[in-house]
């Protein structure tokens, strides 16, 4: 049967990485989490003080980066690839919103994201995966035979993303969240380097008022109809 690429983009906290992961398993696909790869380097960057709220040295970072290797371990407990800095299971780290704060950053530097499209690329190479992220139908699979754009409200996006925060049992206020939420919107859409945009042949799906049933449902439809045309 043939297999195809399919990238989801999209602003953050829009749900993304949950109906990626959801179409590959159904897919029976690959799932990639290339936010998670920037995650994992914002990561590395706070381990080393590289960046913190005073500072960040962006020609340390750039230096260090044969010193990060990112993998991706299946975990059949949680039924999903987990992610690992140099053989170091950091799953649960990167996903704080103190990471949050800092990753939009680490991700403007062109040289991080040189080095991370290119592992993306190679991670797909074989097509059959599931791939979200900001730029993966503009620049890391500009041929992918699916795309999808996701958005929906930055209130919405923040009151999603408090309450995953606070059932993790973060300490967090929605007011702190949803100005990370905006502020990761106008970095990610501003920076010169591969800027969060629509590709221009990406299905657009707001979700601001779907249930998680209701997107997969059609996102599934979409990737069906996809699957159908390159037959």
């Amino acid at each position: 049967m043939n297999k195809i690429t399919i990238a989801i983009d999209g602003f953050s906290s829009t749900g993304k990485s949950t109906v990626a992961k959801q179409l590959a398993k159904y897919l029976g696909y690959a799932y990639i989490d290339s936010g998670a790869m920037y995650r994992a380097v914002t990561w590395f960057a706070m381990k080393q003080n590289i960046i913190n709220k005073e500072k960040f040295d962006v020609d340390s970072l750039v230096s260090h980066l044969d010193d990060i290797h990112i993998s991706f371990i299946f975990n059949k407990e949680v039924g999903f690839a987990e992610v690992y800095l140099n053989d170091e299971n950091i799953e649960k780290e990167i996903r704080t919103l103190e990471v949050s704060n800092f990753v939009s950053k680490v991700a403007e530097v062109s040289e991080v994201r040189k080095l991370l499209v290119k592992q993306q690329q190679k991670l797909g190479k074989g097509k059959g995966v599931v791939m979200d992220g900001r730029d993966i139908g503009t620049v890391v699979f500009p041929d992918a035979e699916l795309k999808l754009f996701m958005t929906a409200s930055a209130e919405t996006r923040a009151e999603r993303r408090f309450e995953e925060l606070t059932e993790k049992g973060d300490t967090v206020s929605y007011d702190a969240v949803l100005k990370n939420v905006q502020e990761r919107d106008y970095i990610d859409s501003h920076r010169e380097d591969s800027p969060l945009i629509k590709a221009d042949d990406a299905i657009e799906i707001d979700n601001s008022n779907l249930s998680l049933e209701e997107q997969f449902n059609l996102i599934l439809e979409l990737a069906n109809n996809a699957l159908e045309e390159n037959a």
